[in-house]
């Protein structure tokens, strides 16, 4: 999931554009994108286009951003979205594990009721300074936690920190990632609202991939290109990852080296992952 694209839930004329972009992901907004007085149509539009032909044959990942907890709007917004064609839903305002046996609960009910063939995946938001502390705790509370998802707009502005401290999005960043590593989980970098500046973006995406996230969320369809370019591994990462793999397969021990520097079991693992990215997101040969 090198790019996730939000869809606000409300403008249904965006939804077939989103559909034919490039991302990887899309997520549908009920919460922030959509006014309090629109928040019941949202639903209802959402819903009716994951239930559509065209997103029944999508191979996009599709995911709906509900409302938290604590609004008036979840049960509701579980409602009217859940069935086969969504992946996972996105769970802002986490604050503790509680919250994901919540949603996870919430979720088994209505599974059983719609009798789906699979479980869907919870995404959780680490956007307050609580959610933040507790990460690792939220990360491991249910089996359905599939990723994080890094916020900083509502974890920044309410305290007065500067979106654009390169240092503090950093520390946010490393947080985030080894909460969900302590998990076995992966984390999605956080949206960048200045659309325009395509250079901050790249900055702060490449800044996420140094540090192991999956891909980064997008605000705007322009921003996707730079995310699926950023979160591909480059050739002489892959290439370095196969002969790691291939002389696995010769090691007589624990550790070996490749081109002259030492690889033991989780440089081994890594070099997997890469290769299983490569293949993914190659197309097949003509």
């Amino acid at each position: 999931m090198r790019s996730k694209l939000f869809v606000p839930g409300s403008r249904p004329e965006l939804f077939p554009k989103a559909l034919a972009s490039a991302a990887d992901a899309l997520s549908f907004d009920l919460e922030d994108a959509v006014q309090e007085s629109h928040k019941a149509e949202a639903r209802r539009l959402v819903g009716h286009a994951l239930r559509s032909p065209e997103f029944s044959v999508s191979p996009k990942i599709l995911i709906v951003r509900v409302n938290s907890l604590a609004s008036p709007h979840f049960e509701a917004d579980l409602a009217a979205i859940i069935g086969p064609r969504v992946d996972l839903i996105n769970l802002p305002k986490v604050d503790s594990a509680a919250d994901i046996r919540q949603a996870a609960q919430a979720l088994s009910r209505l599974e059983t009721e719609l009798r789906l063939p699979r479980a869907i995946g919870i995404m959780a938001n680490i956007e307050t300074p609580r959610g933040l502390r507790l990460a690792a705790e939220i990360a491991t509370a249910d089996p359905r936690m599939t990723g994080l998802q890094l916020a900083l707009g509502d974890l920044f502005e309410p305290l007065g920190i500067d979106r654009t401290d390169a240092a503090a999005v950093h520390q946010m960043q490393l947080a985030v990632r080894l909460a969900a590593g302590e998990a076995g989980l992966w984390a999605c970098d956080a949206a960048y609202g200045a659309i325009k500046d395509s250079a901050g973006f790249r900055a702060e995406a490449l800044a996420a991939k140094r540090l192991g996230y999956i891909g980064k969320s997008c605000i705007h369809p322009s921003q996707i290109a730079a995310a699926n370019d950023i979160f591909l591994p480059d050739e002489a990462e892959v290439a370095f990852a196969r002969r790691v793999v291939a002389a696995a397969t010769q090691a007589q021990a624990g550790a070996f080296t490749v081109d002259g520097r030492m690889i033991d079991a989780p440089f081994l693992k890594r070099a997997h992952a890469l290769v299983a990215i490569a293949h993914q997101f190659t197309p097949p040969a003509s």
